[in-house]
């Protein structure tokens, strides 16, 4: 063998080994994904078609985003508010300090 070789077969085993925990990886999202659909199946059954996106859900989540950002907004603006008011007391401190 030579010494080209022993990178090239290091690389290659470490590809192979990629490979195989994709593989393994990929099995598992595999099988959340039939769990959850066995999960919606069953709620199906129970309570007959579930509508997620139904215009009274996107209509309940439309408001809920709108005041979620209205209130943000507000914490914005108080946070503002406190922000340059620490300002302001730095500076009157730095000048009252200066002053001595």
């Amino acid at each position: 063998m030579s010494d080209s070789a022993g990178p090239d077969f290091a690389s290659f085993h470490e590809l192979a080994q990629l490979v195989h925990n994709l593989g393994e990886e990929l099995a598992g999202f595999r099988k959340r994904a039939l769990t959850a659909e066995g999960r919606l199946k069953a709620l199906e059954a129970a309570n007959g078609p579930t509508d997620l996106f139904s215009h009274e859900r996107l209509a309940v989540v439309e408001q809920e985003n709108a005041d979620l950002k209205r209130r943000l907004a507000a914490a914005t603006e108080r946070t503002n508010q406190v922000v340059a008011q620490l300002r302001f007391l730095r500076q009157q401190h730095e000048r009252a300090g200066s002053d001595r």
